[in-house]
């Protein structure tokens, strides 16, 4: 087996990881979620976001080292377009969620510990306009990953 194949291995389970939950979360959580009264629903989402954040931080560390190894593999000025643009794309998403990390993601965990729904519903609302920019970046990663820049 080929160094490549571990590294493109390593790179799409993140990304399956990282946009599958996010496309969970976003389409079937949230709408599930809208039917429990506040208390309930921003305990539920804190304790989901919990679980999940640190996953997502593994999933960018294994995204970011395989994808720049294979990036590196081939040479960064032989490397197709497609594939910086995917990076640069990836490095957006974690920028992007870094600002979620840093930001509403405290904050609502600092609201549901005060029972403060209002400011956990405007933080959790931030996370979910945030997590959509990254779900739609994630869509297009694929897409350039899947068809290059032919679309």
């Amino acid at each position: 087996m080929k160094l490549h194949h571990i590294l493109l291995f390593v790179h799409l389970a993140g990304v399956i990881v990282w946009v599958g939950g996010m496309s969970f979360a976003h389409f079937c959580l949230r709408p599930s979620a809208l039917a429990l009264p506040p208390a309930q629903r921003l305990g539920l989402w804190s304790a989901v976001f919990g679980r999940f954040f640190p996953i997502v931080w593994l999933a960018i560390g294994a995204i970011v080292a395989s994808g720049f190894a294979m990036l590196l593999e081939v040479g960064m000025a032989r490397a197709p377009l497609a594939w910086h643009a995917m990076a640069a794309s990836g490095l957006a998403m974690t920028a992007i969620f870094a600002s979620i990390w840093f930001g509403p993601w405290r904050a609502l965990q600092q609201a549901v510990a005060a029972e403060s729904w209002a400011q956990g519903a405007q933080a959790l609302n931030l996370i979910r306009q945030r997590v959509t920019i990254n779900l739609t970046l994630g869509a297009l990663t694929v897409l350039l990953a899947t068809l290059g820049l032919a679309f």
